[in-house]
């Protein structure tokens, strides 16, 4: 067991480290005030604002950055999205980040079937095990079940990814299913962080653009679960009496 702590952590730090070369070696000699969290909306424009003039003048060295970081992210169960529609555009913006994503996790489904299986048997038996049973009982149509967990999550997406090897779910499915799932959720990432990015004032916020904007962004996401939930009541075996167990229920610390 303390060994595949360990080569976990080896794999961490090595991701760490390589992510952080790289974005040492792709910024060299560019001169422009430090990164930071912004506190506020204008610094949150300050910031997208220079995130795209950088990308502008460095576009392939921008676009390497960022898809490193969205994987390491990924691949440790790290969650934020937000920035690639200030960065990239809501279109484009939404095609990487469902590409990453879905890459992502499959990393992270990699990293837990080689070294953390038993670490999230230890500390969440209860969840695993009701996890389980609900995957032998939908194994017929697994595909819908997965869909249906990630557009309607009774259980967190980083636990999915890390208890998938655990529930014998074929990589192929798992992949995909993130692929498809959780596009409404990218989308709406997306969107939020290219509006946030040409927001210049909080009366901006309420304009008509931006409500027509967030309206048809509440509308798209709906679609997707409101086709999978017809489809689960008539098809998937769905006990709602265990959703909050799942949901809640670990081992403690």
């Amino acid at each position: 067991m303390w060994r595949r702590l360990v080569g976990l952590l080896l794999a961490f730090a090595a991701a760490t480290v390589a992510l952080w070369l790289l974005s040492v070696r792709l910024s060299a000699g560019q001169a422009g005030r430090p990164l930071r969290f912004p506190s506020d909306l204008e610094e949150l424009r300050e910031l997208a604002e220079a995130l795209r003039d950088y990308e502008r003048q460095h576009r392939g060295a921008a676009l390497a950055l960022f898809c490193a970081a969205y994987l390491y992210k990924q691949s440790f169960a790290i969650p934020g999205n937000v920035l690639a529609g200030a960065l990239f555009g809501p279109w484009t913006g939404l095609v990487l980040c469902s590409a990453l994503t879905s890459v992502g996790a499959t990393f992270c489904y990699l990293l837990s079937g080689a070294f953390g299986k038993q670490f999230v048997v230890y500390y969440f038996p209860d969840k695993v095990a009701l996890l389980q049973r609900k995957v032998e009982e939908n194994r017929s149509c697994l595909f819908f079940f997965l869909l249906f967990l990630r557009l309607f999550p009774m259980t967190p997406n980083w636990f999915l990814n890390l208890s998938a090897p655990i529930l014998n779910i074929p990589v192929s499915q798992f992949f995909f299913s993130v692929l498809i799932g959780l596009t409404p959720y990218n989308f709406i990432c997306v969107q939020t962080g290219a509006i946030l990015s040409q927001i210049t004032s909080l009366d901006a916020i309420f304009s008509w653009d931006t409500l027509l904007k967030l309206l048809a962004m509440a509308v798209a996401a709906l679609i997707p679960g409101t086709l999978i939930k017809k489809y689960s009541t008539k098809h998937l075996k769905l006990d709602e009496d265990k959703h909050a167990q799942l949901v809640n229920g670990k081992k403690s610390l």
